[in-house]
C-alpha cells in the first residue's frame, strides 16, 4: 500500500467486521522527535490468544473466502521498513489495539495520505459506527468525533452528500492548520 491511510482503512475495516461500535484513530507526528505513531483502538469482539499469536502471519485470516490476510502483515512491514515497530493487543469481548511507530524522516516511510477522503468513505458507509480521529503535530492537534457531529446534525445523517463534503473540507482545513504532513 502506498499510503498509511490505506493501512489505517484496512485495520478499521477489520474493526468493523469485528462488530466494533466505537473506533479511535490517533496519529501523532513529530518532526522534532522524528517519529510518527499510529494507534487504532476498537471495542469489537477481540481475538483469541491463539489468533493474536498468528495475526501477523500473512497466511492467517478469519475470512472464509480466501486463505490469506495481508492487511496486518503489510502494516507491520511498513512500520519496520521505516525503522519502526508494530504491536497488536486484543482480548475477546474487549476489543483490539493496533500500534505502529516509524521514523518520520525515513526514506522508506509511506506518506500518511488522504485522511479526510478515507474518513469520508468510512462515514458514508458505516453510519452505525462512531469514530474518533485525533491527529497531533508539533504545531497543534485536530480532533473529529462523529458522536459530536451527530449531536450537531440532529436529524441529518453523516452520510448525506452535503455533510460528507463539509466533513471532508473541515478535516482538510484542520489538518492543514496543524501542519500535518499528509503527502
Amino acid at each position: 500500500m502506498k499510503e498509511l491511510s490505506l493501512h489505517i482503512l484496512d485495520i478499521v475495516q477489520n474493526s468493523i467486521s469485528a462488530k466494533a461500535t466505537l473506533i479511535k484513530i490517533e496519529i501523532d507526528e513529530s518532526r522534532i522527535n522524528d517519529i510518527i505513531t499510529i494507534r487504532i483502538e476498537d471495542n469489537g469482539i477481540g481475538m483469541s490468544s491463539e489468533l493474536l499469536k498468528r495475526v501477523t502471519d500473512p497466511f492467517t485470516t478469519t475470512r472464509k473466502t480466501r486463505n490469506v490476510g495481508l492487511g496486518i502483515p503489510l502494516f507491520k512491514l511498513a512500520a519496520e521498513q521505516a525503522n519502526g515497530r508494530f504491536s497488536i493487543t486484543s482480548a475477546e469481548g474487549k476489543g483490539t489495539v493496533v500500534n505502529a511507530a516509524m521514523q518520520h524522516s525515513h526514506i522508506d516511510r509511506s506518506p500518511i495520505g488522504d485522511m479526510a477522503g478515507t474518513f469520508r468513505g468510512l462515514f458514508s458507509m458505516n453510519e452505525s459506527v462512531d469514530f474518533v480521529y485525533l491527529h497531533i503535530t508539533d504545531n497543534g492537534r485536530f480532533e473529529f468525533d462523529t458522536r459530536e457531529a451527530k449531536k450537531m446534525l440532529g436529524e441529518e445523517t453523516l452520510s448525506a452528500f452535503e455533510v460528507l463534503q463539509w466533513i471532508f473540507e473541515y478535516m482538510n482545513e484542520g489538518l492543514t492548520e496543524i501542519g500535518a504532513v499528509l503527502y
